[in-house]
């Protein structure tokens, strides 16, 4: 049996069209024909602007780590960040997806049989050879090819401006737990100074006493002051370790992987933040990408109600196949038909009613879900405003207080050097002032984030945060 050439032209010439076709439309890369490679951020830092061109590539080890070496390192390497890239790219392929009945699809059959035929009278077997292409194509749907390009799209957009949230927030997580390691080694060194006061004042409880001018009550006092300042440095000491493995992990470590951090340089001069409020509100709500991705799920809600209701409609598609069938005996068939197909769904168990009402249900729950977000941006940056404004107040207090509890503390010292106080004063004193130091701590770290939050609520925190606070911290 031979198959004749002349019999298939027309299927080799139709096979080569769609392929130089296929070629002509998405270029040599078959990997992504409908080129939505592009649509997705290039990085798992999203739309975030940096300060290096690219900050993924460059994440070595670096000693001591500034406050954006500790930000690059958790975006490029916490798997959140990685997840919320991978999500928006998932987006943009299904994109493509959208855009593919657009094109006409085609399909190429064949097959080869050895026929055998048993029966009364009849022995026999006969080899046969056949092949087919067949092609359609979605002339008209009632806008339902639209509606789900439109879908698409927005869901994209959704999706990446979830990966700027996420950038977002693990940029804010960064900063925090940044200045919480400086913070509370801060502490530990604040409470490793009280633990040395304390010492001083057991020591010359314990000279006062031994020299006969001094109770055994005040030695006991002074003893138990000590002990306290003791249990405060090994409680700071481990909140630092525990600091310091939180933020390991954050930057894609494990926890007991040791790193240095710089210190936070001097603290600025704190002055207070005055701004309209409501064009901050009104700034972020342009600005915010949790928003935004907010609004483009309305959008994509909106489209999943056109894309039901268009399947309930009519749909027209131009049809097309060639075939070729050869047997061992007889002549070879050749058949070809040309055609336009309609499709028209009369009933289908009230499925297309209840799905377009499910549709509506779930686009009123996208809006109901961004106006509350909308709602809560005004009072994420409410919040955030009053927040620094509080903080300011308190670094500044916070200084004022130090002072006079350090002179205080000095005063009582020599006091009960000098006999003329008592040790009750002094260890007053020394706790005063142990407080306050805390206190100031305190107050510095949350002033710090304050700052960030605000820019977060505001949707602006980037690397220009970062390099003003590194050089004009």
């Amino acid at each position: 049996m031979k198959l004749g050439i002349t019999g298939t032209n027309h299927l080799i010439l139709l096979t080569l069209f769609v392929f130089i076709s296929s070629n002509a439309w998405g270029g040599t890369d078959w990997q992504d024909p409908f080129d939505t490679g592009h649509l997705a951020a290039p990085s798992p830092l999203g739309s975030l602007k940096t300060a290096v061109s690219e900050p993924c590539t460059n994440t070595a080890m670096t000693s001591p780590l500034a406050l954006g070496d500790v930000v690059d390192r958790v975006l490029c390497h916490n798997p959140q960040s990685s997840q919320a890239w991978a999500n928006a790219r998932y987006q943009a392929a299904q994109v493509g997806v959208a855009q593919a009945p657009f094109l006409p699809s085609v399909s190429v059959n064949g097959a080869a049989a050895r026929n055998v035929i048993n029966g009364p009278g009849i022995d026999s077997s006969y080899n046969s050879l056949s092949a087919g292409v067949s092609l359609s194509y979605l002339l008209y749907d009632f806008g339902g090819r639209d509606a789900a390009l439109d879908n698409a799209r927005q869901l994209f957009a959704a999706a990446s401006a979830t990966q700027d949230s996420v950038v977002q927030n693990l940029f804010l997580t960064a900063i925090q737990g940044y200045y919480q390691v400086n913070a509370t080694a801060s502490a530990l060194a604040s409470t490793l100074e009280a633990e040395r006061a304390a010492k001083a004042s057991l020591d010359a409880a314990t000279a006062r006493y031994k020299s006969g001018v001094a109770t055994p009550a005040d030695k006991l006092q002074a003893q138990t002051a000590y002990s306290q300042a003791v249990l405060n440095r090994i409680r700071a000491d481990g909140d630092l370790k525990t600091a310091r493995g939180n933020l390991a992990n954050l930057m894609g470590w494990d926890a007991n992987r040791d790193f240095v951090l710089q210190p936070v340089a001097a603290s600025p001069a704190y002055e207070q933040f005055q701004s309209n409020v409501g064009d901050m509100i009104a700034e972020a709500r342009r600005r915010r990408p949790d928003l935004a991705a907010a609004e483009a799920q309305v959008k994509a809600a909106d489209a999943s109600i056109r894309t039901v209701e268009a399947a309930g409609k009519p749909s027209f598609s131009l049809t097309t196949n060639l075939s070729y069938l050869d047997k061992q005996f007889g002549d070879a068939t050749k058949t070809g038909a040309i055609g336009v197909n309609v499709t028209i769904p009369l009933f289908t168990g009230f499925s297309n009613t209840y799905k377009i009402r499910a549709a509506q249900e779930q686009a009123r729950s996208s809006e109901a879900a961004r106006d509350q977000l909308n709602l809560q941006v005004a009072l994420d940056v409410w919040k955030a405003y009053q927040s620094l404004q509080t903080e300011t107040q308190s670094v500044q207090s916070s200084g004022d207080l130090v002072s006079s509890a350090a002179q205080n503390a000095d005063v009582a010292l020599g006091r009960y050097k000098a006999g003329v106080g008592n040790i009750i004063d002094l260890i007053t004193a020394q706790s005063a002032l142990a407080s306050a130091r805390s206190q100031q701590i305190q107050a510095t770290f949350n002033w710090d984030i304050a700052r960030a939050s605000l820019a977060y609520a505001m949707g602006q925190l980037d690397d220009t945060h970062v390099v003003t606070t590194e050089k004009n911290p």
